[in-house]
């Protein structure tokens, strides 16, 4: 295979993540960065050795530069998908897209349209799809281990301090800056499971709110800044504690630490949290994305599914039980304990997933198996080696869009074919 070239479209955390995957395998190269961050786009140049002339503040003036390499990585805010994906497909570059897809369903039928069109291969970075853990509990499905599956639980821990860090404090926290955390954070598990069914349900009803990061659940004598607040040594989500601990770990440096401040002193972090986004009281934000949500899904044939997201819980592994005619599967990311009804046999399966469930550890090996699996699908012109197209995706994303109608209309909302 001749090694891929890439524009990174975007060089925060994630985009980072993807192509320092390709820089280290050697099976990738980035030839152009674009990135409206003057801090975050010279340290790209740097460390990919991007030359001058190929290094835009935006992605505008990267697309007007003409085709400049073999694919891109688009990793820019949710909001801004659309706009670089739509115009880098029509200059055939292959597209590795973050999830989620787009914000509105408009913009990806746009997305998808103009994948289909330029005949380009466009991957979402449904990560999840890719873990080994996956690949096990797929194959059990597929050959027949349990029958015909009938029902499946499943749940997201998001973990206490990750949602206080991400979805309330932090870019995802209000549905009108960034979109509904149903899709921002768990379209990633919505796509996951119809992956497991192999189809999408008929229709969906939904239930969450906001319990808790709100004003009128704050302790008395609580202030607005946990640098200032009397409670801080007591509170669970005490920004101080949260990233003056990250800064014994180089994981944790890397992820949550470098979306506070890229100065990784003690001193730095104080004045991080002094000022900026990070340091306020989770109870007086401007969140307004749920922080617990339920989803139920029935199919064609009668299976069912819950899906349950909660911010209250250790942030781990997802959960996930799977019933069918014959048998009986329980993962947690790491094992499959499986059930045979006909014999009684009770076995529990390692699935040698080594990775945490974090993004800092990879999300369970799924972010790197993801890029090495891209590519080598632009490196050989084989997309079966992806495991979704854009079609796929936007086939997912519409089932999250209609949960997110169901709870807000309290209705049961039927998914289009």
């Amino acid at each position: 295979m001749s090694r891929v070239t890439l524009a990174l479209v975007g060089a925060g955390l994630r985009g980072l993540s993807y192509a320092r995957r390709a820089h280290d395998t050697g099976e990738g190269r980035v030839v152009a960065v674009a990135e409206p961050d003057p801090g975050r786009r010279a340290a790209a140049a740097r460390e990919f050795a991007v030359p001058a002339d190929r290094v835009y503040t935006d992605w505008t003036e990267l697309a007007a530069a003409g085709p400049l390499a073999d694919a891109a990585i688009v990793a820019t805010q949710d909001r801004q998908h659309s706009g670089p994906t739509v115009a880098l497909a029509d200059q055939g570059y292959h597209i590795l897209l973050e999830k989620p897809m787009a914000t509105e369903e408009a913009e990806a039928e746009v997305i998808t349209a103009a994948a289909e069109r330029n005949k380009i291969m466009l991957a979402v970075c449904h990560v999840l799809r890719y873990t080994p853990y996956t690949r096990a509990l797929k194959g059990m499905l597929d050959d027949g281990t349990i029958g015909r599956l009938v029902s499946v639980q499943h749940l997201e821990p998001v973990g206490w301090w990750h949602q206080a860090h991400s979805f309330v404090r932090g870019n995802w926290r209000n549905s009108g800056t960034s979109a509904p955390m149903l899709l921002t954070k768990s379209c990633h598990d919505i796509d996951w499971l119809l992956h497991l069914f192999g189809r999408a349900p008929r229709r969906v009803g939904s239930f969450g709110s906001l319990s808790h990061f709100r004003a009128e659940d704050a302790p008395k004598d609580a202030a607005e800044r946990c640098l200032d607040c009397p409670l801080e040594s007591t509170c669970p989500y005490s920004a101080k504690r949260l990233y003056l601990d990250c800064l014994a770990d180089a994981d944790s440096r890397f992820w949550p630490l470098s979306a506070v401040t890229d100065d990784h002193t003690e001193a730095g972090v104080l004045a991080a949290l002094r000022t900026g986004p990070y340091g306020r009281c989770v109870y007086a934000c401007d969140n307004d994305v749920v922080d617990h949500q339920v989803v139920s899904m029935e199919f064609d044939d009668g299976a069912t599914c819950s899906f349950t997201m909660s911010a209250f819980t250790p942030m781990e592994h997802r959960r996930t039980r799977l019933m069918g005619t014959r048998g009986f599967l329980d993962g947690d990311g790491r094992t499959i304990r499986r059930v045979d009804f006909l014999t009684g046999a009770d076995e529990t399966v390692e699935v040698g997933a080594e990775a945490g469930a974090s993004a800092a550890d990879g999300h369970g090996g799924g972010d790197e198996a993801l890029m090495d699996a891209f590519l080598a699908a632009v490196a050989t012109g084989d997309a079966e080696l992806l495991r979704s197209d854009a079609a796929t995706s936007l086939a997912g994303h519409r089932v999250v869009w209609a949960a997110e109608r169901a709870r807000v209309s309290g209705t049961v909302v039927d998914v289009a074919p």
